[in-house]
Formats: structure tokens, sequence, C-alpha cells
């Protein structure tokens, strides 16, 4: 699971400073950094470092398919949740054996290339993006296993640290090292940064029960029972208009994703510049919109907050055509980026809310996985396709477009705004 996936539990600043006095705190955030590390390499920098090895928008755009395998890490879910490992226990197991096969990835990915072999490279990128996928399902059982649910915000707080600071690395310090040294280098780094999330799932202890969630049933119920229990507590139409808003929720935002790369690229910064707007000036207001959306949600409710979030993040990327009529100016991107991750920030913190709120905690692992697929998966697969529109219109064209896309998301929370009351967690 992603940082911004934790980030409601919290319970403010207090909170955060107080994790950092136990043992489970400084594992989480460590574990919390492997987590953040894998997810933009496959993605986002991987399409930069294409993009300047001289392949077209409309190859990149396809190759982000890699990134599904974030989008459907429900599908082996329970996966985890039933089948241990013959080593370390459940979690650990689980954790140890997909941050040595994503370390493994990363490696080969630095030494192949894609010069010298594009069909293994990827093939190598989508061994990396699978193990990520993996990494957090496992990292997040663990976390809800290894403590009470009293001291998940603490250790969702510290999560949410090291998984930030997996974040810069992996774009401003991959970006760093490839711009004055090269990929290759750049990437057999990160593979290294692995060691210490390898080493803190080693000397972790494996949480007291491990017992898998939800019935027993066998093979079958083990990835049956969790979407059963979803659609009869929720009723068909309810539950599939549900899914449905989570997946059509980040649509604007997951469309750019894939294209943000070389769009920066084309609009004449190099990856020195990148690095610094884009995240060393970009992350922290990230993080003040995920502070901010979490006051909101506090303040005016769940339903305005998702209304507010939805508008925002449509309409940040309306500023990214400034960058168009303003090539190579560092005010415009910074605008850009100012609005852009300030929305996201808030509109993550305000979707896991939601989602947290839907899930069952007797499929917390399951459910929780499934939403949070979904929340990527529509924006994934028209991303696959946005190198396409773009030479097929322009980049303003694109911007322009994915505001829009929000359209259906706020008439399905117009449907559902009556029907949005707590619902039970357990």
């Amino acid at each position: 699971m992603s940082a911004d996936a934790t980030a409601p539990q919290a319970r403010g600043w207090r909170g955060v400073l107080s994790a950092f006095s136990t043992p489970s705190a400084l594992t989480m955030c460590l574990l919390g950094f492997g987590s953040g590390l894998p997810f933009l390499l496959v993605g986002y920098v991987l399409s930069i470092w294409l993009r300047e090895a001289g392949y077209d928008l409309g190859l990149i755009g396809l190759l982000s398919y890699i990134g599904l395998f974030y989008a459907l890490k429900f599908v082996w879910a329970p996966v985890l949740d039933r089948y241990p490992l013959p080593w370390l226990g459940r979690r650990r197991g689980w954790l140890f054996a997909s941050q040595l096969l994503l370390a493994a990835g990363l490696a080969g990915m630095a030494l192949l290339g894609p010069g010298a072999g594009l069909p293994l490279f990827i093939l190598l990128a989508g061994v990396a993006a699978f193990a990520g996928a993996t990494q957090d399902i496992a990292v997040d059982a663990y976390r809800i296993e290894i403590a009470p649910v009293e001291a998940q915000g603490a250790l969702a707080a510290t999560y949410t640290l090291g998984y930030r600071l997996g974040l810069i690395a992996s774009t401003v310090g991959v970006l760093y090292v490839a711009e004055f040294w090269d990929w290759r280098v750049a990437y057999l780094a990160m593979a290294a940064l692995m060691i210490p999330p390898l080493l803190t799932t080693l000397v972790a202890r494996e949480p007291e029960s491990t017992v898998p969630l939800g019935p027993r049933g066998g093979f079958v119920q083990a990835f049956v029972g969790p979407f059963v229990e979803f659609f009869r507590r929720n009723g068909w139409v309810l539950a599939v208009a549900l899914l449905a808003f989570v997946g059509l929720y980040k649509l604007p935002d997951q469309m750019l994703g894939v294209i943000a790369g070389p769009y920066y690229l084309d609009s004449g910064f190099d990856k020195a510049q990148i690095a610094n707007i884009s995240k060393l000036y970009g992350v922290p207001i990230g993080i003040a919109g995920a502070f901010v959306g979490g006051m909101a949600v506090a303040a005016i409710g769940l339903r305005w907050s998702l209304a507010v979030a939805a508008v925002g993040v449509a309409l940040s990327n309306l500023l990214f055509i400034l960058m168009s009529v303003h090539p190579g100016e560092l005010w415009a991107f910074m605008a850009a980026i100012s609005g852009d991750n300030f929305s996201q920030g808030f509109a993550g913190t305000v979707l896991v809310a939601f989602m947290s709120a839907l899930a069952n905690r007797s499929y917390t692992a399951t459910q929780y996985a499934l939403l949070g697929s979904l929340a990527n998966l529509p924006g994934k697969l028209i991303g696959g396709v946005s190198g396409f529109m773009v030479e097929a219109s322009s980049y303003t064209a694109f911007f322009v477009f994915s505001t829009l896309s929000i359209v259906p998301t706020l008439l399905l929370l117009l449907w559902l705004w009556p029907r949005l009351a707590p619902r039970p967690t357990a």
C-alpha cells in the first residue's frame, strides 16, 4: 500500500512525533522507504530514461502498462494472507522474498539497459513492478498485525515518512545520478538502497498473530470471500457504484503520470531541473496538501471533501498549459507543480479516508488492496495510450481532456451523496 493510504490514520502532529519513540515505528519507516523506492522507477522515471534513449511517446505510453501490477495487486493479495513461505514467518517471509526479487529486478535493468535488448529490459521492469506491488501488500498486512488498532495511526505516520523518502530517493536521487554519471549507475544505486529494508525485515519481529483473516474454506474461499462480503454488505447496485467511484476518482491525475516526465523534457527542462522542481520543491507541497486534506475531512466532512478534492485535482491539470505557453521558464513549471502536488496530496488523504471507511476489518488486506487497485486502474489503462493521444493532437488538448474526465466522477458523487453514511469497519 502506498504512503497516502495510511495518512488519515495519524492523529495530528503529536501522534506523528510520538510514533518515533517505538521500535515498530522505525521498522515501519524503513519498510515504507522500501515500498516508496520502486514505484516511480518502473513508471515516471523509466519514461524519462526511455525518452532520453530516443523512444517515441507511443511506445513509452504502452510500456506504462507495467504499472498495472500495482493496480492489480488485489488479484494475488489473498495468497499472502493464506499461504506462508517456508522461512521467516508468514509476513516477513513474503516481505523478504519480494524485496530480494525487487533488488534483483532493478539491478538487472541497470546492467542491461534498454539499448542492449528492449524485450528483456521490459521483462525485468515487469519483475521489479510485480515485486514492488507484492511488497506493498506484505508491508500493509505487517503493519496491521504488528500493533493494536489504537497504535495504527502512529505506525502509519512513520510509514508515510519512509515512503516519501523513498520517492525522493527514486526521483531526485536517481535523476541527479543519471545526469552526472549515467542511468546504469543510477539504477544500481537504487538496487543497493533496498539493503536497509531487507535487513529490517530480517531483524524485525514477526507479528504474534498471523492467522489468515476471513473464513478458512480453502483456496477458492480465500479469493472469493472478501469480495462476496463487500457486495452482500452494500448490495449490488451500491457496491458497483462505490467501486466505480473509487476507480474514476484519480483519473485526471493518473492520466498525466506517464506523460509528465517526457512533457517536462519537451518543455525545455533538464533532469536536474526536473528533480529540483518536481520533487525537492514539489514533495513538501504535496505533504502540505495531505495535511490540509486531513483537516478538511474533520472540518467539513467526507462528502464535501471528496467534492472539493475531485474538482481541485481536475482543474490543476490546466496549470500545465502554462508550461506550453512559457517553455523553459521555471516560474511556469513551479506554478504547475504547486497546484498539481497540493491537489494530489489533498485528494490522496480524502480518498484514503473514504476507502478506509469502506473496508471491513475482517478482510482489510484484500478489500483495501482491491480498492487501492481500482483507484489506479482506469488511469493506468488510459495512460497507456496517452502518448498516442498527445501525438494525434497536442499536449494542451490532452490536458483539457484530462480535466474534463472528472465529470463522470462528479455525477457518481451526486448519486452517492445521500447514501454516504458512516460505514462499519469491523
